[in-house]
């Protein structure tokens, strides 16, 4: 059950809607050549570019869909996908581009209805991003076409609305062009809004707040840009109110009265002085918000909502930045969006989850590589206190890029967190050269003229020295093996810079010794090539050198394509820090021990080493203590102190039983970590980042899965197949275990194939009431091929009614599977019989059909016969369109069980509430082993986020 926001005719309708349109939307793959199996699109004589409303096939309004597979969005149609070694290298080897056209293109429909008292209004219909070359239709009328994947946009659709009735949105996307060269998902990746406003309303992202900070106040400057829509000229009031973390209204402004034309825009400023701020920093990300009120003759035409944060930046050439007056060392890390089970449509919670993952390990600052975030990552940022460079996808000068820019920057200039724009990431062919340096300077001032507030950047490889790096605001490193850093610095001192690439370190999680054979590398933070540093070389230069701001780690999560060094059948990548699932390899305590003054002691490897008995066993320790000692069995093999930013290092003859790490400051006993040998696996265990959810149709829980042995010890070398299943209001949605190696299923989902009814023929017949038997005896000689004869007065006039005759194919085996017949009406009034057994009698013409549940006495594998005794549809009018399709046979198997293997001793499930209240028990279950439940609450939302019903 979904819980939506109602407006009764009793109830006062807000000024301003915004509404979640996530949910009830129909899928089915299309195809980028073969127009049969894109559902006939554009193919007829007048395409949806020539006439208004033309929209045919599965953009036409009253295509039916029936037989497409319900979801909700977010939606990632690429992790559905298996694997393929014909598949790209960078994506992941998912199948899905060129090579696998019947996987590339995929459409969505989304029936809703609209009140009447909506007319007069303005509707628009908002995605924040769809992967990728977008088209959209709105009751069969083109809206438009959005290139990039990563990119919101919004269509006005008030004009073409049936207010009062139905409405159908269509969206074909095309996933068959790589816009990267890193895992980008497919389809409708990003939430949809549904937004209503009146006629005089603040334009869609139209505020931009900005602060400037005094001893004992901020002064707030707020740029509202208001549009009146209407036919006459107004006289507008605009009012601001700025409201603290607890809902209360701090200061507002007086109200700026202007007048505006019909269809005329305007940006209006105001400033409002807030004594006693609380500034947003990385440890109190503290937010406030701008109410912006639009009023005219005494009614408010608009409320719009502004989150944002006070804080000061400040980047120095010399000594790098600071954030409210304070010197941060600037300790990041790169990230696509991409996540183990999910992909590309991440749930809002799982961004949470993976900011905070982030912020544990010490890091402070976050790149969006290399492309526009989702917008809820933004907002993750802003309340959790994560720095952020905000990065375009393209650089380029013509309008194409400029515009972009400019959208993303209208999206996200808001956020407290964003603290610089990118204009770019190792555009190799022109970084080193005049013609880099030229878009550079002309992206740079284009970023400047909309916002003075944050500095430019852009992330360099190469041509230090020459290009793009002579004019750029913020110099970005990418790996200090390219060139000198202190070069650089000196040939342009007054010129800003951070490592916004280093380290790309390669690292299996929890495996120690390198096997060129199975693709696993060691988790020791080695230099992996000539071309990069470790994660501590490169710390240790951007650490010593104060003019450097900080570094950006490659990267913070693994996640699918570029599994450098291998090729298939690896396919994803063993840079980050943290594995697909985020699961902390060891680098994350080296990063802890140096990046936070939390204590911190981490002992590598595991000790479970069976067969290696007297070998030597690299041990390291990765510590912020000044001495360890390392002990096996209660022997000590030497205490050694810590280097700064560094490490310490043993070589030990592996015997089985306990390794002791020692830490101590000023000589004192500090911290302790050990590591045992463990027996072999007997129970699953579960543990859970969440004990509750929100029953809202989106919040999840991250479980992870592990074993343990007799003691209760964790296995950490187990590969055990473990299955899960749910009950309650909750579902599974993805899985995963960080092996970038493995080709198992991210989501086991229900498949969906139809059969459509072929070589349908015709005959007049006197009567729909002749029995079936004497039809089923007419020779297919009497029959001819159906709908050759115009359905005019004249056809009306002579044939009483029809027999139809046709055939479908089913596969062989049918024991799962649910088999729906979506019956179209091809008559006034029908009866049909499927293999000589009546499915129905006399049904009157249905205009949304009619769907019949077909028994397994009734059908069989192979060929079927299907017969339609009718009286025939005819037309009105000489351009009518009758319809000649009598539908769909539609078979759905049911999903199989959820599993996943062990990777390293650890496997993680998402769970998603679906919209009700009440226990969800999951179960964790493996051959041999005790199973384990674990039971997640889901309560009711305590404030409804409204949204468009299903």
């Amino acid at each position: 059950m979904l819980v939506a926001f109602k407006v009764s005719a009793q109830t006062k309708v807000p000024p301003r809607e915004h509404l979640l349109m996530d949910f009830g939307w129909r899928f089915a793959f299309g195809h980028p050549f073969d127009t049969n199996k894109d559902f006939g699109n554009a193919t007829g004589y007048f395409s949806y570019l020539a006439k208004t409303g033309y929209g045919d096939g599965a953009a036409a309004a009253d295509f039916d869909d029936r037989s497409w597979r319900k979801l909700n969005l977010p939606h990632d149609w690429a992790v559905e996908q298996p694997f393929s070694e014909k598949a790209s290298y960078s994506h992941g080897f998912k199948a899905i581009g060129r090579n696998f056209p019947d996987a590339s293109i995929g459409w969505y429909r989304k029936t809703f209805t609209i009140p009447a008292s909506d007319e007069g209004r303005q509707i628009s219909v908002a995605f924040d991003g769809v992967y990728r070359n977008a088209i959209v239709w709105i009751n069969g009328h083109y809206l438009g076409t959005n290139a990039s994947g990563y990119l919101g946009f919004e269509y006005n659709i008030s004009s073409y609305l049936n207010y009062g009735g139905e409405n159908v949105i269509a969206v074909r996307a095309d996933a068959t062009m790589e816009e990267g060269w890193f895992y980008e998902g497919a389809g409708i990746y990003r939430h949809v809004w549904l937004n209503k406003t009146n006629l005089l309303h603040v334009a869609t992202e139209g505020t931009f707040v900005t602060a400037t900070v005094r001893p004992g106040v901020a002064v707030v400057k707020i740029k509202a840009d208001v549009i009146n829509e209407g036919n006459a000229r107004q006289s507008i009031i605009i009012k601001q109110t700025v409201v603290n973390a607890e809902g209360k209204a701090v200061a507002s402004s007086t109200g700026k009265s202007v007048y505006l034309s019909s269809l005329q825009n305007k940006e209006v400023a105001d400033s409002i002085v807030i004594p006693n701020p609380q500034l947003w920093s990385i440890e109190k990300p503290y937010l406030y918000k701008v109410l912006t009120e639009v009023s005219s003759g005494g009614i408010i035409e608009d409320k719009y909502e502004t989150t944002f944060g006070i804080r000061t930046i400040r980047f120095d050439a010399n000594e790098g930045f600071f954030l409210n007056g304070k010197h941060i060392k600037i300790k990041g890390t790169n990230n696509h969006q991409d996540h183990a089970g999910v992909g590309s449509a991440m749930p809002d919670a799982l961004q949470d989850f993976r900011i905070k993952a982030l912020k544990s390990m010490g890091a402070n600052a976050y790149r969006c590589s290399h492309n526009p975030p989702t917008p809820e990552l933004l907002e993750a940022c802003d309340r959790l206190g994560m720095l952020v460079i905000d990065e375009n996808r393209l650089m380029g000068t013509a309008s194409t890029e400029l515009g972009d820019m400019k959208r993303l920057m209208m999206r996200d200039r808001n956020h407290p967190s964003v603290i610089s724009w990118s204009i770019g990431n190792e555009e190799w062919g022109i970084e080193g050269n005049i013609t880099g340096a030229r878009i550079a300077a002309t992206m740079q001032q284009y970023v400047k003229s909309l916002d003075t507030t944050r500095f430019v950047t852009a992330a360099v490889s190469g041509g230090w020295g020459n290009g793009i790096s002579t004019t750029i605001d913020v110099m970005g490193y990418n790996y200090i093996t390219h060139g000198s850093t202190d070069e650089q610095h000196h040939k342009f001192p007054s010129q800003r810079s951070w490592g916004t690439e280093e380290g790309s370190t390669h690292a299996s999680r929890g495996i120690y010794f390198t096997d060129k054979a199975k693709q696993q590398i060691a988790a020791y933070d080695r230099r992996p090539n000539q071309d990069f540093v470790s994660i501590e070389d490169g710390w240790k230069h951007y650490a010593q050198r104060p003019y450097l701001a900080g570094m950006f780690i490659w990267t913070g999560f693994d996640y699918r394509g570029e599994p450098t060094p291998y090729q298939w059948p690896s396919t994803g990548s063993y840079f980050g820090m943290l594995d697909q699932c985020g699961f902390p390899k060891d680098n994350v305590y080296y990063l802890r021990s140096w990046w936070t003054y939390l204590p911190t002691l981490h002992l590598l490897p595991h000790w479970n080493w069976m067969g290696k008995e007297g070998q030597m066993i690299p041990v390291w320790a990765y510590s912020n203590c000044t001495e360890v000692e390392l002990f096996l069995n209660k022997r000590s093999l030497g205490k050694k102190s810590m280097p700064v930013n560094g490490h310490l290092e043993w070589q030990v003859a592996y015997q089985p039983g306990q390794l002791e790490a020692v830490g101590y400051r000023d000589g004192k006993i500090f911290l302790r970590d050990v590591v045992k040998s463990t027996g072999s696996a007997t129970q699953v265990d579960l543990q859970s980042d969440k004990t509750s959810l929100i029953a809202n149709n989106r919040d999840v829980a991250i479980l992870t899965v592990d074993v343990k042995d007799k003691n209760k010890l964790h296995v950490p070398d187990a590969d055990n197949e473990v299955r899960f299943s749910v009950t309650g209001p909750g579902k599974i949605i993805g899985v995963g275990n960080g092996d970038p190696t493995s080709h198992e299923p991210d989501q086991y989902i229900e498949t969906i194939r139809t059969a459509s009814i072929n070589n349908l023929r015709e005959r007049n017949i006197e009567s729909i009431d002749i029995p079936a038997a004497t039809i089923a005896a007419y020779p297919e000689t009497d029959f001819s091929p159906a709908f050759q004869q115009d359905r005019n007065k004249e056809f009306a006039a002579s044939v009483k009614a029809l027999a139809y005759r046709g055939s479908f194919e089913l596969p062989q085996n049918l024991d799962q599977a649910t088999i729906r017949f979506f019956y179209r009406s091809i008559g006034k009034q029908q009866t049909i019989y499927i293999n000589g057994k009546q499915i129905t009698a006399n049904t009157a013409y249905s205009k949304k059909g009619n769907t019949f549940v077909l028994d397994k006495t009734v059908i069989k594998p192979g060929k079927n016969t299907i017969t339609i005794i009718a009286v025939p549809l005819t037309k009105q009018n000489s351009w009518d369109i009758i319809n000649m399709d009598p539908g769909l046979i539609q078979l759905v198997n049911p999903a199989p069980v959820w599993k996943r293997k062990l990777f390293s001793g650890l496997a993680q499930v998402i769970v998603q509430s679906t919209g009700t209240s009440g226990d969800i028990i999951f179960t964790a279950a493996a051959n041999g082993l005790k199973s384990k439940s674990f039971i997640i609450k889901s309560a009711p939302p305590k404030l409804l986020r409204a949204h468009v019903e299903e």
